[in-house]
């Protein structure tokens, strides 16, 4: 096979030609034979003014630069897309496919013996490992690391839990215009992901946990020196990946990984989103999550990781508690150990560096977990016919049992416009309900699963309510939200058959979702639904609605699933 810049000549019709021609304009740059003969490791960059949760990017890139020549490699630097969820329209979901094809078709586009892939928010990871999944060439991951904690009137903050909890205030009017405004400035103080056990950082978590990274690399605040180390020791893993031949991340993704993978998430109370990356992580390589399992592992893995949103502490607490690796200590019951790592041994060698820190509170042994159960339920019943995921270890106990009325919103934008409405008909003991905002019908299943508290009952000081959709939610939110409704509404699913007033009864521990309306009657209103939007005819839109999967086969395009059969 070939290596360096003999691997993937552009097709001139004459190799050597090829190859000549590629040395001309590299040299163009002044690199020397010498240097040119080297394993030739990429480094993604994924650095943009639009991103500062990758702010550090430029310094990580240099680090792994670092690593990669003091191992005798040669690094090459090259651009993919940048998704930040806050500044990505109409949602960071909806463009994560399109990153992955972007990740893919550059790796396989450019000669790499190797690749290192520097993410973090918040759809960027998973993005880049189903790329380079499917281009089938070693790859080391490099999360960009959580920021640090911000502090307002003695109260440590961190985006983006505290970033809802505090907006909820402002909308129930106590906290005003200049305070909001203040606290704004607070709420992320550095650069990185959020420092909350949102999706960022469960997918940096998930992803040590697969072997995909470094030992310790998920948790390491993204100003501190450390990051900059680990990234230095990846530059030097890649380097070793491309000499060795391996192991590409389809050796690594493999059933008892997958399992690794849900067992943490269960365990540290991770976000929902994350269950939908691994699905489509997993379909890379021809493996489906299976929703059941992953509901079993929760019932029997408890949350050990105190942090918000599920508990009160922040990232750069389980970093200086031990990291992933001393939460794989305690874990060790339920992992298979064999899996292999980027590293060449398996995880049973990530458990060995695990610091055994005095005194810590943040990661719970078995015997004392922060919830008995894992973090998530997966739900059936005739609502959710393909399953829905519900974050019980951020919901209120009260309503995990809970029968009431239905608010029916039929969008996103009919929610915008009436959930404030003084004149709309809703109690706190009603069930909200949103629609039409899956992969197909938002499109992109955007994170407006958290349905804000209507204004009015926010001011008489209700904190939660159950809210259901077909929507998605950050990781960083709480509250008693069932999530991912499949198949969603806009496909036909029954969510699509709700109307004000109807009664649905939610039981978490019977794992149930159910309208409470006879068959007979439910077949009438399907016969009268009307489609929620006329189908895109042009560009990416239309590739997104024609083929994006459901939620529980992780919302990737029908074409990208499986393996690469050439």
């Amino acid at each position: 096979m070939a290596k360096g810049l003999r691997k993937g000549l552009t097709s001139y019709g004459d190799a050597g030609f090829s190859l000549f021609l590629r040395k001309a304009f590299i040299k163009a740059a002044g690199y020397s034979d010498d240097a040119l003969d080297r394993p030739i490791i990429g480094i993604t960059d994924t650095a943009s003014d639009f991103n500062p949760c990758h702010g550090n990017a430029p310094q990580l890139i240099e680090a792994v630069r670092r690593g990669v020549m003091l191992s005798g490699g040669l690094p090459m630097a090259f651009p993919t897309i940048s998704i930040h969820e806050s500044f990505a329209h109409p949602t960071s979901m909806y463009l994560r496919n399109l990153m992955a094809m972007d990740t893919e078709e550059m790796v396989r586009a450019q000669p790499m013996d190797a690749v290192v892939l520097i993410g973090g928010c918040d759809k960027t990871l998973p993005a880049q490992i189903m790329g380079a999944a499917s281009a089938g060439i070693p790859a080391i991951v490099v999360p960009v690391g959580p920021m640090v904690v911000g502090h307002h009137r003695g109260e440590v903050l961190g985006a983006c839990t505290d970033c809802r909890r505090l907006w909820g205030q402002h909308r129930a009017g106590k906290i005003d215009e200049a305070e909001i405004e203040v606290i704004s400035g607070r709420l992320a103080p550095s650069v990185g992901t959020c420092m909350v056990m949102g999706t960022a950082s469960t997918m940096a978590c998930m992803i040590e946990a697969m072997g995909l990274s470094l030992p310790y690399s998920a948790a390491i605040p993204a100003p501190h020196a450390e990051r900059l180390r680990s990234g230095e020791a990846s530059g030097r893993a890649a380097v070793e990946m491309a000499r060795r031949g391996g192991p590409a991340p389809k050796a690594l993704l493999t059933a008892g990984s997958l399992r690794n993978a849900m067992t943490v998430l269960q365990a540290i109370g991770g976000s929902t989103n994350g269950l939908v990356h691994l699905a489509a992580i997993a379909g890379r390589v021809g493996l489906k999550v299976d929703l059941e399992e992953f509901d079993e592992i929760g019932r029997r893995v408890p949350v050990l990781v105190d942090l918000k949103p599920s508990g009160d502490h922040y990232m750069e607490h389980l970093h200086h508690a031990g990291g992933v690796p001393r939460l794989l200590q305690e874990l060790e019951p339920h992992l298979d150990l064999d899996a292999p790592t980027v590293l060449g041994g398996t995880l049973a060698d990530y458990l060995k560096l695990a610091e055994e820190v005095p005194g810590q509170t943040v990661i719970r042994p078995r015997s004392a977990p922060l919830k008995e159960t894992g973090g998530m339920a997966v739900l059936r019943g005739n609502l959710c016919p393909g399953g829905a995921v519900i974050k019980h270890a951020a919901a209120t106990a009260s309503l995990l049992q809970h029968t009431g009325r239905a608010v029916v919103f039929d969008s996103v934008e009919d929610m915008t416009n009436r959930v404030d409405d003084p004149d709309l008909e809703v109690s706190a003991e009603d069930v909200l309900v949103l629609r039409n905002a899956g992969p197909k019908g938002a499109p992109g299943m955007p994170e407006a699963g958290y349905l804000p508290i209507p204004r009015k009952l926010a001011q008489q000081g209700v904190k939660d309510m159950v809210r259901i959709s077909d929507a998605r939610m950050s990781g960083t939110a709480f509250g008693t939200i069932v999530l991912h409704i499949t198949p969603e509404s806009a496909v036909g699913g029954p969510l699509a058959l709700v109307r004000t007033g109807d009664r649905i009864a939610l039981d978490v521990e019977r794992r149930r979702l159910d309208l409470l309306v006879d068959e007979a009657e439910l077949a009438r209103r399907a016969a009268e639904v009307v489609p929620p939007r006329p189908a895109p005819k042009r560009g990416y839109a239309k590739l997104f609605h024609d083929t994006v999967l459901q939620a529980d086969q992780g919302c990737d395009f029908d074409f990208l699933a499986g393996e690469d059969e050439e």
